[in-house]
């Protein structure tokens, strides 16, 4: 078996509120010094997290050791608190928190090692300002793409056509978006009484939400050729979704989603949307069948939910399963991801 070459879609760096207060203006105001006592983001959802998962150290020294030991060439960093974004109230604060945490991961992380590959956080909050973000991130701060929180308290889902100028912008560019979620909050299981079963459902379903919306108010079809990531829900979604999407679209298309021009299933399979699969997911080969084996890319996900040693199990494990076909593991771990982040 040839040797894998593998570059991780979705990683994630461990933000500190006092080191981004360095870079962070609030209505002219510089913050830097500023002692805060509350946190810079909302909560994800109220459960106290680190009683629950084990956190490696994600900071830029322990990234570049966690390349070199696993051998990977690249990871493209998401952030970890900041994944509850889209819950900030204030839009002048979100804009000025997506700005300084952009330039606080560009400084600290991509400056330090060139493999260690920033994604810019957006203001979606804000349209105009998410537009200009989207534009410095590319052009000053030369990230590939962004991140835009799957859950947002602003009472629209990303199909609206609010958002389409950010579309527009994406598209010029030809940069990467990703979806991720975290919080669970209005999703409709906030009295769940454990964590695992917040944790079960709330990836999943802020994904399915904001897919759903993009389907059926045409994103994909205004947009050709946007490049979309669904990320850290693995993949066993996909061919259900296919399938319930069509169905709706066959009996209810002409009347309730006039902008889609297509089956659903074709939309997944043009090339707009990718997801990121879990290794151990017997499902897998399935997905590659419906969904086909050029959208689908490995994820490490470090260093959330495991100590260390438990990440470097992955590629081997991945490496030796007999149900994918060589070219099939070389697309999941390094083609597709080079791909949808235009790397050379």
């Amino acid at each position: 078996m040839k040797k894998l070459r593998v570059i991780d879609v979705d990683g994630h760096c461990m933000e500190r509120d006092t080191q981004i207060l360095n870079f962070a203006h609030y209505r002219g105001r510089p913050l830097q010094g500023v002692d805060a006592p509350f946190s810079i983001w909302p909560s994800l959802d109220g459960w106290f997290r680190v009683a629950s998962d084990a956190l490696s150290a994600g900071d830029p020294e322990a990234w570049v050791s966690f390349l070199e030991d696993t051998r990977m060439e690249m990871t493209f960093l998401y952030p970890t608190s900041g994944l509850a974004f889209g819950l900030i109230q204030d839009r002048y604060w979100a804009v000025s928190v997506a700005k300084a945490y952009n330039d606080w991961l560009h400084g600290t992380y991509t400056r330090r090692d060139a493999r260690l590959q920033g994604i810019a956080l957006l203001p979606v909050h804000d349209v105009p300002e998410a537009v200009a973000e989207l534009r410095r991130a590319v052009t000053e701060l030369g990230m590939r793409g962004a991140v835009l929180p799957a859950v947002t308290g602003l009472g629209k889902a990303y199909g609206h056509a609010d958002f389409d100028p950010l579309w527009a912008e994406a598209e010029r560019l030809d940069v990467a978006l990703a979806l991720h979620g975290a919080p669970s909050k209005g999703m409709g299981f906030d009295f769940f009484d454990s964590f695992i079963k917040t944790h079960t459902l709330e990836h999943p379903f802020a994904i399915l939400i904001q897919l759903t919306s993009m389907m059926f108010d045409g994103v994909f079809e205004r947009f050709p050729k946007l490049r979309v990531a669904f990320l850290e829900a693995g993949c066993g979604w996909v061919p259900y979704m296919m399938d319930r999407m069509d169905e709706e679209y066959e009996r209810r298309g002409a009347r309730w989603a006039p902008a889609l021009k297509r089956k659903p299933s074709e939309v997944f399979r043009s090339g707009s949307i990718y997801v990121s699969c879990e290794v151990e997911e017997r499902t897998l080969p399935y997905v590659v069948e419906a969904l086909g084996e050029n959208n689908i890319f490995f994820a490490s996900d470090y260093p959330h939910e495991r100590l260390r040693e438990g990440f470097l199990k992955d590629i081997p494990e991945f490496a030796a399963r007999t149900d994918l076909s060589e070219k099939v593991k070389e697309n999941i771990l390094f083609r597709n991801t080079q791909r949808f982040y235009r790397l050379d």
